[in-house]
Protein backbone atom coordinates (compact mmCIF):
# COMPACT_ATOMS: atom_id res chain seq x y z
CA UNK A 1 0.00 0.00 0.00
CA UNK A 2 1.66 3.12 -1.31
CA UNK A 3 0.47 5.23 1.48
CA UNK A 4 1.17 2.55 4.82
CA UNK A 5 2.18 4.28 8.08
CA UNK A 6 1.13 7.86 7.29
CA UNK A 7 -1.37 9.88 9.17
CA UNK A 8 -3.10 12.40 6.79
CA UNK A 9 -5.58 15.06 7.74
CA UNK A 10 -8.35 16.38 5.12
CA UNK A 11 -10.44 19.20 5.60
CA UNK A 12 -14.06 19.38 4.52
CA UNK A 13 -14.13 15.46 4.60
CA UNK A 14 -17.54 14.59 5.59
CA UNK A 15 -18.64 14.71 1.68
CA UNK A 16 -18.25 14.87 -1.88
CA UNK A 17 -15.17 15.39 -3.20
CA UNK A 18 -13.53 15.45 1.06
CA UNK A 19 -14.95 12.18 1.67
CA UNK A 20 -13.79 10.40 -1.55
CA UNK A 21 -10.40 11.57 -0.57
CA UNK A 22 -10.38 10.20 3.19
CA UNK A 23 -11.69 6.47 2.05
CA UNK A 24 -8.87 6.52 -1.07
CA UNK A 25 -6.30 7.68 1.24
CA UNK A 26 -7.50 4.97 3.74
CA UNK A 27 -8.03 2.34 1.32
CA UNK A 28 -4.27 2.77 0.49
CA UNK A 29 -2.69 2.68 3.82
CA UNK A 30 -2.98 6.22 5.75
CA UNK A 31 -4.56 6.75 9.02
CA UNK A 32 -6.97 10.02 8.18
CA UNK A 33 -8.06 12.62 10.23
CA UNK A 34 -10.70 14.92 8.69
CA UNK A 35 -12.80 18.21 9.91
CA UNK A 36 -16.69 18.48 8.84
CA UNK A 37 -19.21 22.21 10.05
CA UNK A 38 -22.75 20.68 10.48
CA UNK A 39 -23.95 17.28 11.62
CA UNK A 40 -21.19 14.45 11.48
CA UNK A 41 -20.94 11.87 8.91
CA UNK A 42 -20.19 8.69 11.34
CA UNK A 43 -20.59 6.68 8.20
CA UNK A 44 -17.16 7.60 6.95
CA UNK A 45 -15.38 7.08 9.99
CA UNK A 46 -17.15 3.61 9.95
CA UNK A 47 -15.55 2.65 6.63
CA UNK A 48 -12.18 3.91 7.08
CA UNK A 49 -12.33 1.84 10.37
CA UNK A 50 -13.77 -1.15 8.78
CA UNK A 51 -10.40 -0.95 6.75
CA UNK A 52 -8.26 -1.08 9.61
CA UNK A 53 -7.44 2.72 9.87
CA UNK A 54 -7.36 4.47 12.41
CA UNK A 55 -9.57 7.53 12.15
CA UNK A 56 -10.72 10.90 13.74
CA UNK A 57 -13.63 13.03 13.20
CA UNK A 58 -13.16 16.73 14.02
CA UNK A 59 -15.69 19.86 13.71
CA UNK A 60 -13.14 22.36 12.89
CA UNK A 61 -14.22 25.84 11.37
CA UNK A 62 -11.14 26.31 8.88
CA UNK A 63 -11.39 30.15 8.61
CA UNK A 64 -9.97 30.57 12.21
CA UNK A 65 -6.69 30.18 12.82
CA UNK A 66 -6.93 29.38 16.12
CA UNK A 67 -9.19 25.99 15.26
CA UNK A 68 -7.04 25.15 12.78
CA UNK A 69 -4.32 24.92 15.16
CA UNK A 70 -5.98 22.69 17.98
CA UNK A 71 -7.01 20.27 14.96
CA UNK A 72 -3.55 19.88 14.27
CA UNK A 73 -2.18 19.48 17.68
CA UNK A 74 -5.00 16.52 18.50
CA UNK A 75 -4.24 14.85 14.89
CA UNK A 76 -0.75 14.99 16.61
CA UNK A 77 -1.29 13.40 19.96
CA UNK A 78 -4.31 11.03 18.74
CA UNK A 79 -2.44 9.74 15.80
CA UNK A 80 0.86 10.69 16.62
CA UNK A 81 2.25 12.38 13.51
CA UNK A 82 1.17 14.22 10.69
CA UNK A 83 2.85 13.85 7.33
CA UNK A 84 -0.02 14.69 4.87
CA UNK A 85 -2.59 17.63 4.54
CA UNK A 86 -5.10 17.64 1.95
CA UNK A 87 -7.24 21.29 1.96
CA UNK A 88 -10.06 20.57 0.69
CA UNK A 89 -12.72 22.40 2.39
CA UNK A 90 -14.71 24.94 0.35
CA UNK A 91 -17.74 26.84 -0.36
CA UNK A 92 -19.43 28.62 -2.82
CA UNK A 93 -21.91 31.66 -2.78
CA UNK A 94 -22.53 32.83 -6.77
CA UNK A 95 -23.28 36.40 -7.67
CA UNK A 96 -22.78 38.40 -10.10
CA UNK A 97 -20.10 41.14 -8.80
CA UNK A 98 -22.46 44.14 -9.05
CA UNK A 99 -24.83 42.31 -6.51
CA UNK A 100 -21.91 40.63 -4.72
CA UNK A 101 -22.44 41.51 -1.04
CA UNK A 102 -19.42 42.08 0.98
CA UNK A 103 -20.69 39.46 3.49
CA UNK A 104 -20.47 37.05 0.32
CA UNK A 105 -17.13 38.10 -0.57
CA UNK A 106 -15.76 37.46 2.93
CA UNK A 107 -17.20 34.38 3.68
CA UNK A 108 -15.93 32.23 0.21
CA UNK A 109 -12.30 34.15 0.84
CA UNK A 110 -12.35 33.02 4.34
CA UNK A 111 -13.24 29.47 3.99
CA UNK A 112 -11.91 28.59 0.81
CA UNK A 113 -8.47 30.51 0.93
CA UNK A 114 -7.71 31.48 4.40
CA UNK A 115 -8.94 28.37 5.49
CA UNK A 116 -5.57 26.57 3.02
CA UNK A 117 -3.71 29.08 4.50
CA UNK A 118 -4.90 28.20 8.13
CA UNK A 119 -4.01 24.42 7.90
CA UNK A 120 -0.52 25.07 5.96
CA UNK A 121 0.22 27.64 8.34
CA UNK A 122 -0.13 25.13 11.80
CA UNK A 123 1.86 22.10 9.51
CA UNK A 124 4.04 24.55 8.42
CA UNK A 125 6.60 23.89 11.32
CA UNK A 126 5.93 19.92 11.99
CA UNK A 127 6.87 19.37 8.25
CA UNK A 128 10.31 21.82 8.60
CA UNK A 129 11.34 19.81 11.73
CA UNK A 130 10.40 16.59 10.33
CA UNK A 131 12.01 17.44 7.17
CA UNK A 132 9.05 15.41 5.11
CA UNK A 133 5.42 16.42 4.18
CA UNK A 134 3.15 16.48 1.29
CA UNK A 135 0.54 19.56 0.81
CA UNK A 136 -2.58 19.00 -1.94
CA UNK A 137 -4.96 22.46 -2.17
CA UNK A 138 -8.14 21.53 -4.05
CA UNK A 139 -8.80 24.35 -6.22
CA UNK A 140 -10.50 24.94 -9.71
CA UNK A 141 -10.42 25.19 -13.24
CA UNK A 142 -12.59 28.52 -12.66
CA UNK A 143 -8.99 29.93 -10.68
CA UNK A 144 -7.17 29.79 -13.62
CA UNK A 145 -10.25 30.92 -16.24
CA UNK A 146 -12.12 32.78 -14.21
CA UNK A 147 -16.12 32.13 -13.74
CA UNK A 148 -19.56 34.18 -14.67
CA UNK A 149 -21.04 35.09 -11.08
CA UNK A 150 -18.10 33.53 -9.51
CA UNK A 151 -15.81 36.76 -8.56
CA UNK A 152 -15.80 35.01 -4.82
CA UNK A 153 -15.23 31.79 -5.69
CA UNK A 154 -12.37 32.43 -8.32
CA UNK A 155 -10.62 34.83 -7.04
CA UNK A 156 -10.41 32.10 -3.84
CA UNK A 157 -9.10 29.43 -6.13
CA UNK A 158 -6.87 31.63 -8.08
CA UNK A 159 -5.23 32.47 -4.51
CA UNK A 160 -4.73 28.91 -3.57
CA UNK A 161 -2.82 28.58 -6.72
CA UNK A 162 -0.71 31.31 -6.00
CA UNK A 163 -0.36 30.12 -2.65
CA UNK A 164 0.71 26.62 -3.50
CA UNK A 165 3.58 27.97 -5.81
CA UNK A 166 5.06 30.04 -3.33
CA UNK A 167 4.42 27.21 -0.20
CA UNK A 168 6.27 25.22 -2.56
CA UNK A 169 9.15 26.90 -3.01
CA UNK A 170 9.44 27.91 0.99
CA UNK A 171 9.10 24.41 1.84
CA UNK A 172 10.90 22.79 -0.94
CA UNK A 173 14.30 22.55 0.90
CA UNK A 174 12.54 20.96 3.71
CA UNK A 175 11.51 17.80 1.55
CA UNK A 176 7.74 18.79 1.01
CA UNK A 177 5.64 18.37 -2.03
CA UNK A 178 3.09 21.00 -2.40
CA UNK A 179 0.99 20.46 -5.70
CA UNK A 180 -2.50 21.88 -6.55
CA UNK A 181 -5.63 20.29 -8.41
CA UNK A 182 -8.07 22.07 -10.01
CA UNK A 183 -11.24 20.21 -11.00
CA UNK A 184 -13.85 21.28 -13.53
CA UNK A 185 -17.26 20.05 -13.03
CA UNK A 186 -17.62 17.04 -10.31
CA UNK A 187 -20.70 15.21 -9.20
CA UNK A 188 -20.88 16.49 -5.67
CA UNK A 189 -23.77 17.69 -3.73
CA UNK A 190 -22.64 21.03 -4.75
CA UNK A 191 -23.22 20.85 -8.50
CA UNK A 192 -26.60 19.23 -7.68
CA UNK A 193 -27.58 22.48 -6.42
CA UNK A 194 -26.80 24.53 -9.95
CA UNK A 195 -29.36 25.22 -11.90
CA UNK A 196 -29.69 23.14 -15.22
CA UNK A 197 -28.45 25.24 -17.74
CA UNK A 198 -25.42 25.71 -16.02
CA UNK A 199 -24.68 22.18 -15.79
CA UNK A 200 -25.59 21.91 -18.81
CA UNK A 201 -23.07 24.14 -19.94
CA UNK A 202 -20.75 22.75 -17.71
CA UNK A 203 -21.00 19.02 -19.74
CA UNK A 204 -20.93 20.71 -23.14
CA UNK A 205 -17.41 22.23 -22.40
CA UNK A 206 -15.98 18.56 -21.85
CA UNK A 207 -13.99 16.81 -24.37
CA UNK A 208 -16.03 13.26 -23.00
CA UNK A 209 -19.26 14.69 -22.60
CA UNK A 210 -19.88 13.28 -18.88
CA UNK A 211 -19.33 14.35 -15.38
CA UNK A 212 -16.81 13.45 -13.11
CA UNK A 213 -16.56 11.31 -10.25
CA UNK A 214 -15.28 12.24 -6.59
CA UNK A 215 -13.06 8.83 -7.00
CA UNK A 216 -11.33 10.71 -9.98
CA UNK A 217 -10.15 13.55 -7.82
CA UNK A 218 -9.37 11.40 -5.15
CA UNK A 219 -7.21 8.94 -7.24
CA UNK A 220 -4.98 11.90 -8.13
CA UNK A 221 -4.65 13.15 -4.58
CA UNK A 222 -3.72 9.70 -3.36
CA UNK A 223 -1.10 9.82 -6.18
CA UNK A 224 0.68 13.07 -5.41
CA UNK A 225 0.96 12.04 -1.50
CA UNK A 226 3.04 8.67 -2.74
CA UNK A 227 6.56 8.23 -3.05
CA UNK A 228 5.74 7.73 -7.01
CA UNK A 229 5.42 11.42 -7.03
CA UNK A 230 8.24 12.85 -4.87
CA UNK A 231 9.47 14.84 -7.86
CA UNK A 232 6.64 16.76 -8.28
CA UNK A 233 6.11 20.40 -6.88
CA UNK A 234 4.51 23.49 -7.25
CA UNK A 235 2.14 22.19 -10.12
CA UNK A 236 -1.61 22.59 -11.13
CA UNK A 237 -2.93 19.57 -12.61
CA UNK A 238 -6.21 20.17 -13.98
CA UNK A 239 -8.89 17.17 -13.33
CA UNK A 240 -12.19 18.14 -15.57
CA UNK A 241 -12.59 15.71 -19.05
CA UNK A 242 -11.10 18.61 -20.93
CA UNK A 243 -13.56 21.31 -20.08
CA UNK A 244 -10.84 23.73 -19.22
CA UNK A 245 -9.48 23.16 -22.85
Amino acid sequence: MELKNKRAVVTGGSAGIGQAIVLDLAKNGAEVAFTYVGPENKEIKRQVESLGRKCLSLESDVSILSEAEKTVAQVVEKLGGIEILINNAGINWDEVVWKMTEEMWDKVLDTDLKGCFNYIRAVAPIFKEQNSGKIVNIASINGLRGKFGQANYAAAKAGIIGLTKTVAKELGKYNVNVNAIAPGLIETEMIQKLPEEIKKQALDETVFKRIGKPENVAHLVTFLCSEKAKHITGEVIKIDGGQYI
